[in-house]
């Protein structure tokens, strides 16, 4: 086998080293920033001696897992799911994830046409217990359904319970959602959500760090949220109980410096209990999505503001300018008759506007899609054109 950093980027030393390293592994983050990707995996397959802070049993354990390690099986095998990897300093990686320091991940597979990066910008995770009431599901769906109207990403964890009904509120009203795994992207689970998955895969993004094939575990699991809280603007926890894994991303969200927020329920339902306490703490109280975006809309803005300066129409994609050219001068046009002057899909044209929208280009009102001013002068050549 050639050398893993083909291309010099490299792209196979991370593939290799998600066989290697734990999720959240900060000792093997502190390698890959200290001597880089491609000479850890040098050491491993040379079988040296142990890296500082590993311990003779464990650098054996990883010697063991190195030796199964096949990164161009990996890349072949997501290929066939439909999933690239994305690696930090790549254009489409969320540089919001850098601040997870050494406990970053080596990078992330992603299904999905659209760009992860962009959507990450305006995004939310909305998370909560996995045996929750009617009313958790109701508030979550409601609530996801509300962001996804205002032009926010809904970002959850795919599981049962709160995380499901986040999903299929954002996709049920036409929006934008992702679901972060603690597994292979192409091995969804639970398998109960194996149909939610794919669509979400197919209208939206399924990412996760994890090799593919590879199984979840319960520890893999709680460092799956670290990503879930440092990619998103905000965490709102709809329902959870005083152990419940949605309390530890919204910790994490809190340690990062994002906002955390949660829906109050009855005083005398357990799985409040967790969102109570929460915010007897620092968390904000939210009802619906309105006083969602109020918070995390007063965040630095990561995407240009809609009456500010925007980028010239020439140096979108393709793609983009094609789903532009496809709306209406005056007024709104749905994504299906948007899809049809593109000649494009309507799940291809809903997540190239997601695009357009973090780039100030178009807005969403009701059903329908229009023009910002900002993209009307921007044609005409006026101010914003350049």
């Amino acid at each position: 086998m050639s050398s893993v950093d083909e291309g010099g980027d490299g792209l196979l030393a991370r593939i290799f080293l998600t066989r290697v390293l734990e999720p959240g592994d900060e000792t093997g983050g502190r390698w890959v920033r200290e001597l880089g990707a491609e000479a850890v995996v040098r050491r491993l397959r040379e079988r040296g001696g142990p890296l500082p802070g590993a311990s003779g049993k464990r650098w054996a354990g990883l010697l063991a897992r190195a030796e199964r390690a096949d990164p161009r099986r990996d890349l072949a095998v997501a290929r066939e799911a439909g999933a690239r990897f994305v690696r930090p300093g790549a254009a489409e990686w969320p540089r919001q994830l850098d601040d997870l320091g050494d406990a970053r991940p080596l990078g992330l597979w992603v299904r999905g046409g659209a760009d992860l990066r962009m959507w990450a910008l305006r995004s939310v995770a909305v998370v909560g217990a996995r045996a929750c009431t009617e009313y958790g599901a109701h508030m979550a769906a409601t609530l996801s359904a509300g962001l996804a109207e205002r032009g926010w990403v809904v970002v959850s964890g795919g599981a049962y319970g709160v995380d499901g009904a986040a999903h299929r509120g954002a996709l049920g009203s036409g929006g934008a959602t992702v679901a972060v795994l603690a597994c292979g992207v192409d091995r969804p689970y639970p398998r109960g959500h194996t149909g939610l998955i794919t669509r979400i895969a197919d209208q939206g993004l399924v990412i996760g760090e994890l090799p593919p094939g590879d199984h979840p575990t319960p520890s893999r699991f709680v460092l799956r949220n670290r990503v879930i809280a440092a990619l998103t603007r905000g965490t709102v926890v709809v329902e959870a109980a005083h152990r419940s894994g949605a309390l530890a991303t919204a910790r994490a969200a809190r340690r990062l410096g994002r906002h955390t927020m949660g829906v109050p329920g009855p005083v005398t339902s357990g799985l409040s209990a967790g969102v109570h306490e929460l915010l007897r703490q620092d968390a904000v109280l939210v009802a619906d999505a309105a006083d969602v975006v109020e918070l995390v809309g007063d965040m630095g803005e990561l995407a240009p503001e809609r009456r500010g300066p925007v980028l010239p129409r020439d140096l979108l994609e393709p793609a983009g300018r094609q789903v532009l050219a496809a709306l209406p001068a005056r007024g709104a046009a749905r994504a299906e008759d948007i899809a049809r002057g593109a000649q494009t899909t309507p799940d291809d044209v809903i997540a190239r506007l997601y695009e357009l929208r973090a780039l100030g280009y178009v807005e969403r009102h009701g059903d329908g899609w229009k023009l910002t001013r900002q993209a009307m002068i921007s044609a005409r050549g006026g101010p914003g054109a350049h």
